[in-house]
């Protein structure tokens, strides 16, 4: 009886977390992060969680769980689980075709067409077979090499940097950016953006993942500071790894994608470079993921009629949005957009449960409007906040479609 109740309550918990995942989690506001954690492992790695409880429902059936009831049960659910988890895979696979839709109609039906024959030659189609037996090797030691913990800036561990650049790199490599996430409060280089700097070193980039100062100690625009003082870092020293410091592209995953659109959008800004305002901070294109561009609205609610404090104005800009409203406009991608903004890649899940879609298609649609380069959007699919965690096989898709608009960049620059 117990082994039967133990099995039932684990195929509860799991087909809980498979009706989340398979779901948009919106309703209620409070459980957007419960929807978030629980919701991610499984939409990433579907195939994996089949797996997982087809050998828990060989242990179960083994120690007699189905004499009872409970049992039974919990076949019911792990079965009906199994039928939302082949669905979810599905998503994962259309989203090979979401990132080529995006690409097309932004770049032109034949942009492939116009990559340089040496950018292109290494640009994969989908994800390998071998990410859906593991998807947990990330580093690539035997192409590429990581330099640890550089410094950058004078704020100590909040101040050091990662380089990863092909082990055989040749001068003048293109450089990507890469600025974590974590809500401006948390995160750091080493766990996020890991699969694309691998990828990206692999194909000849040099990729550099800092460190920023993190509030509550920090206040905006401390967190945007840093992101330039590493672009300063990169135009003075990112040639002895073998970059080229005239070619950087920025990218980054939530609030990471926030900066990164700044980056962008506010170059050689002297109120954002204080004493080194001679420093060129612009870039050559940037690729936000599931980025919150607007401070001012959030998930179709205005700041100023939120109840209560919101987290960013208690934790991250101390001040009120009905107060401050400029400061809080200056702080948000979408109304900083101006028609010299570089090329854009823009990506979004469609099952963000914390920063929902809309605010991606509303920030490409402005940018479109004014701007006077190329902006690409792709909503991936079922995809959830931070689907480029691991290398799943959407997050896979997502690299090389990344890789391909790059490739796409540097060819029509050169």
């Amino acid at each position: 009886m117990t082994v039967a109740w133990i099995y039932f309550l684990l195929a509860a918990w799991g087909a809980l977390g498979t009706f989340v995942s398979v779901s948009r989690g919106r309703r209620p506001p409070r459980f957007y992060i419960l929807y978030f954690i629980i919701a991610l492992p499984v939409a990433e790695l579907p195939l994996h969680h089949i797996a997982l409880s087809a050998i828990v429902t060989a242990a179960a059936a083994a120690l007699g769980a189905f004499a009872h009831w409970q049992g039974w049960a919990g076949l019911v659910l792990v079965a009906s689980s199994w039928v939302a988890l082949l669905v979810m895979h599905g998503r994962s696979l259309q989203s090979q075709a979401a990132i080529d839709r995006g690409l097309q109609e932004g770049l032109g039906a034949h942009f492939f067409d116009a990559i340089r024959p040496e950018y292109g030659a290494r640009l994969k189609a989908g994800a390998p077979p071998s990410t859906w037996i593991n998807p947990f090797r990330i580093h690539d030691r035997e192409r590429v090499v990581r330099v640890r913990d550089l410094s950058y800036g004078p704020a100590g561990r909040r101040n050091l940097l990662d380089v990863y650049r092909p082990r055989d790199a040749e001068p003048g490599c293109p450089v990507l950016l890469q600025i974590h996430g974590g809500a401006w409060v948390f995160g750091n280089k080493d766990t996020q953006g890991l699969p694309l700097m691998n990828e990206m070193a692999r194909q000849g980039w040099v990729c550099v993942a800092p460190n920023y100062r993190l509030s509550p100690r920090a206040t905006f625009p401390d967190h945007l500071i840093d992101c330039k003082l590493a672009i300063r870092w990169i135009r003075e020293n990112v040639a002895t790894h073998g970059g080229d410091p005239a070619f950087i592209v920025v990218t980054g995953g939530s609030a990471g994608g926030h900066l990164a659109a700044l980056v962008a959008l506010t170059a050689n800004e002297p109120g954002y470079q204080p004493g080194f305002e001679d420093v060129d901070t612009s870039v050559v294109a940037a690729v936000p993921f599931y980025a919150p561009f607007d401070f001012l609205e959030h998930n179709g609610v205005p700041s100023e009629e939120a109840e209560g404090q919101s987290f960013v104005e208690t934790w991250v800009m101390k001040s009120s949005p009905r107060k401050e409203r400029e400061d809080w406009a200056r702080a948000s991608p979408i109304r900083r957009i101006h028609d010299a903004a570089p090329p854009f890649f823009v990506l979004h899940g469609s099952h963000d449960s914390l920063v929902w879609p809309e605010n991606g298609r509303r920030f490409v649609a402005a940018l479109r409007q004014v701007s006077r380069q190329p902006v690409v959007y792709a909503e991936l699919p079922g995809a959830q906040h931070a689907f480029d965690i691991v290398p799943s096989i959407r997050c896979l898709n997502a690299v090389n479609g990344v890789a391909a608009f790059l490739a796409w960049v540097r060819s029509r620059r050169r």
